[in-house]
């Protein structure tokens, strides 16, 4: 976290009016006009100009009736209207690429003084009347600093860049509140007030209550942060952090091998802080094809998947570890990935993730181990051609973001019986298996098929059912791998491949068609 304080910009009043713009200033005095009442800019637009950043969004309050003037300039400017919870008068206007919120006096405040210290954090907790704004016009507008109103040292906070709660109450009002703590203390790179984080560590049982979308979205905002594992650590460091993903807390104090110098859950910590590393400068870590890094990172939410992947990528370890007496009583977690991945879905349930997301860090989780196995026979003797075809299927789209994986985890493991120079290793097996994939695998997926399931019902003659699949992607993989090119040859192949399925049948057993090469290790 940055220490030291921030230097206050005291917004001059025509700031206020330039931000608010001349259209939306007169038609929030249209408004007034019909719901006569005092208005003020507050949370979060005062907070970041008052820190010199550009306000995005607009956030107003006002004595009562939020819904009626959201409501009223939505039909003014015939943009959308959006309600914001159901037990509060609040409504959002969508206009002009700008979110403009509403909300009245909240929990029977009387004065704005009064609304403000029943907000969550001081550094939200500040307004500014826009009475004279709105009564006198833009052109009319007395130049000077605005007045700030700040009955929570909201002004101090930001000068000493730190996170507190307004009052003791703070968290039962909204206990989606304790994590909205750490969410600000993210973005805004400030350190939390430590009688804030022990009445979070008090009342943390509370974040029970709280809607898991709202849940997960405030640790996506967290996570996907530049401070997301410094702050995730604090989090686990007054416990908020396992009341929300239990499953991390076996892993405290777990011992690992001799590759590893931290236990399981502080190795899940350290990953994520190398997994932003790698995020930020992928060439680094990437010699040849940092820009196929580049380019996975910068679709959709790729990013934010990795770097949940990286926190959770280990989750399977408590409940695989075993001690290999043979083996000198070493520490085994074998298949950890699997049942990592199998607790990951749990997570995504509950959190109600995307099937996109939990999709990718299930996938990510349970291939995490796949670079490490390829990387031991590679060591032992040149990979072929047909392991890396394997992985370059099985990870499909994930390809590149197996590997960011894989670095991120190699560089988190920093024990005395870790392989030298595997950041090195893993970069090469990723230049290996992504020239593999441009010479073999996507010449043959620019093209269509050799076979399809139509020429073995017509040619072939065979009935459509499970093996129709298995037969073209042993097509395929022949393809990529040039030991067929024409469709005859593909023909011929599926033939012999029946024919090896029927000597291979018995009686009283169902026959199944099997690839031998499918079946064993990397």
């Amino acid at each position: 976290m940055m220490q030291g304080k921030t230097r206050l910009i005291l917004p001059d009043r025509s700031r206020v009016a330039d931000l608010l713009g001349r259209a939306l200033t007169e038609r929030l005095t249209a408004v007034r006009k019909e719901l006569p009442g005092r208005i003020y800019l507050t949370g979060g637009t005062v907070r970041d100009l008052l820190m010199g950043r550009e306000p995005v969004d607009i956030d107003l309050t006002v004595e009562k009736r939020a819904w009626l003037w959201a409501e009223r300039l939505s039909r003014m400017t015939g943009s959308t209207l959006v309600p914001l919870g159901r037990e509060e008068d609040a409504a959002r206007v969508v206009w002009a690429g700008r979110d403009i919120d509403f909300s009245s006096f909240r929990e029977g405040a009387e004065s704005i003084e009064q609304e403000l210290t029943k907000r969550d954090i001081t550094v939200n907790s500040m307004a500014i009347s826009l009475d004279g704004l709105l009564g006198d016009g833009p052109g009319e507008l007395a130049s000077g600093p605005a007045e700030i109103i700040d009955p929570c040292g909201g002004l101090r906070d930001i000068r000493q860049r730190v996170i507190k709660v307004t009052s003791r109450e703070a968290f039962r009002s909204d206990a989606l509140r304790l994590l909205r703590v750490y969410r600000f203390a993210a973005v805004l790179d400030f350190s939390v007030d430590p009688a804030t984080s022990a009445l979070v560590a008090e009342q943390k049982g509370m974040i029970s209550r709280v809607a898991a979308e709202r849940v997960a979205h405030e640790l996506d905002l967290i996570i996907g942060s530049a401070r997301g594992h410094a702050v995730v650590s604090r989090m686990a460091g007054n416990g908020l952090l396992f009341e929300l993903l239990p499953e991390l807390r076996a892993g405290v104090g777990m011992e690992q091998p001799a590759s590893h110098h931290l236990d399981v859950f502080e190795h899940s910590l350290d990953a994520l802080f190398w997994m932003l590393k790698v995020q930020e400068q992928p060439g680094r870590y990437f010699l040849e094809f940092g820009d196929v890094m580049e380019d996975f990172l910068a679709a959709g939410r790729r990013r934010l998947q990795l770097r949940w992947a990286a926190l959770l990528h280990d989750l399977g370890k408590p409940a695989t570890v075993t001690i290999d007496e043979d083996r000198g009583g070493r520490i085994t977690f074998y298949n950890h990935d699997r049942e990592g991945a199998r607790q990951v879905g749990e997570i995504a349930r509950r959190l109600r993730w995307s099937g996109d997301d939990a999709a990718a860090v299930a996938a990510l989780v349970g291939l995490h181990m796949r670079p490490f196995h390829l990387g031991n026979v590679q060591r032992q003797e040149r990979l072929s051609l047909r392991a890396c075809l394997r992985l370059i299927k099985k990870a499909g789209a994930l390809l590149p973001g197996l590997f960011l994986l894989g670095m991120a985890d190699a560089l988190a493991g920093r024990g005395e019986g870790r392989p030298e120079n595997i950041e090195r290793e893993i970069d090469m097996l990723f230049t290996r298996i992504e020239r593999v994939r441009r010479e073999h695998v996507e010449p043959v997926r620019r093209h269509p098929p050799l076979l399809t399931g139509r020429d073995l019902i017509e040619v072939v003659g065979l009935e459509p059912g499970p093996v129709f699949r298995e037969l073209l992607e042993r097509v395929e993989d022949a393809q990529m791998e040039k030991k067929i090119s024409t469709r005859e040859q593909a023909l011929s192949l599926v033939r012999a491949c029946l024919e090896e399925r029927k000597k291979g049948s018995r009686p009283g057993r169902k026959r199944e068609f099997q690839d031998p090469e499918k079946n064993g290790n990397a």
